[in-house]
């Protein structure tokens, strides 16, 4: 039985690969979402959702931006939370801050979040001398912060819900209830065991080996991806139609389980995954109305910013590559152009 296992494990790494496993995984994902999308949006009236968009209130589009901002703010701790727990500590926050933003708007938006936000991680974190393998530990630990906060708050959501998954995976309230406290369990596990102590806290070896935070940092860890998936949660909550009802918790279990698909589609801007499993999840919204607040929360949370960290990025690349070289260039002849007449006073000096 071993040799088999053996035998099957080296025909998957050879033949398959657990790469190309992830990209059918992720190109079935697009493809039953596109299905269920355009399934959807069948007999979708237009002008009803440019109707639902004129009633979104200027107030109510502004505390939505504002939970974005929330969001993006505490996004920014996700990188300095990564450099501090590997001891990294000449790196200042407002370079952590512009790595998070940029990385990940530019990366979601992009599409393969873990090549596109570590080039950019790299191309930032290089200048202050964080080699390839810095870079893929800061990447490991900001994505942990990411699952360990959508899995604590999933559990909590589906074991006080269950019935708001049941739309989107199709389990009984009491299967949901039970994967939700199974998550719950999980990071009470996971909680445990990095606070046992250091040695059970490294992962890797050789070249690549990282210590985990610890317990209590751990916590904060967690606290940092909840606060951030709560700011994106409500600004959802805060844009969808007042009527039928729905409570914030349920909508966060929803909204979790789209993003979390929309994630491992790695499609651009998890375009037309994140909306198909939003709406499958909410029939009790008309379409229109709900079509209109998924508009409008992709203009707040993907375009707007997407755009500030395309034009943050080019500008940096601009100043890096253009005006400080030419201001370098600038001082030096600046410089050296002044030495011969200071050589001339001094000459002209001493000959006095």
């Amino acid at each position: 039985m071993h040799q088999l296992l053996t035998t099957l494990q080296r025909g998957f790494r050879e033949r398959i690969g657990w790469k190309r496993l992830g990209i059918a995984a992720s190109l079935i994902i697009i493809v039953l979402a596109i299905m269920t999308l355009v399934r959807t949006l069948k007999g979708v009236d237009s002008s009803v959702i440019l109707v639902a968009l004129t009633e979104k209130s200027p107030g109510q589009i502004a505390l939505a931006a504002l939970c974005v901002l929330g969001a993006f703010c505490t996004l920014t701790f996700y990188d300095f939370f990564a450099l501090r727990t590997l001891g990294v500590t000449h790196v200042p926050y407002r370079i952590a801050a512009l790595s998070s933003f940029t990385s990940y708007s530019i990366g979601h938006n992009i599409g393969a979040t873990v090549f596109t936000g570590g080039a950019i991680r790299f191309r930032i974190y290089s200048d202050y001398g964080l080699t390839a393998i810095d870079v893929a530990k800061i990447c490991f630990i900001s994505g942990l912060t990411f699952w360990l906060g959508n899995i604590f708050v999933l559990g909590i959501g589906m074991t006080v819900h269950p019935d708001a998954a049941g739309m989107m995976d199709l389990l009984p309230s009491p299967i949901n209830r039970l994967i939700g406290l199974g998550c719950i369990a999980g990071i009470a596990v996971y909680l445990i065991w990095v606070a046992m102590g250091d040695n059970r806290r490294e992962l890797g070896q050789n070249g690549w080996k990282v210590v985990l935070p610890s317990g209590r940092l751990t916590l904060l860890q967690i606290l940092i991806g909840v606060v951030d998936l709560g700011f994106c949660a409500l600004a959802m909550y805060l844009l969808v139609p007042s009527t039928p009802e729905i409570d914030f918790l349920s909508l966060a279990v929803v909204f979790i389980l789209a993003t979390l698909l929309g994630f491992a589609s790695h499609a651009p801007g998890s375009l037309g995954v994140f909306d198909a499993a939003m709406l499958v999840a909410l029939p009790q919204f008309g379409k229109e109305q709900l079509l209109a607040t998924l508009l409008v929360f992709r203009v707040l949370y993907f375009v707007i910013p997407f755009t500030l960290a395309i034009s943050i990025m080019g500008t940096r690349e601009l100043w890096l590559s253009v005006v400080r070289p030419w201001q370098i260039r600038r001082k030096s002849n600046g410089h050296n152009g002044a030495a011969p007449v200071t050589q001339s006073i001094n000459s002209g000096s001493s000959r006095n």
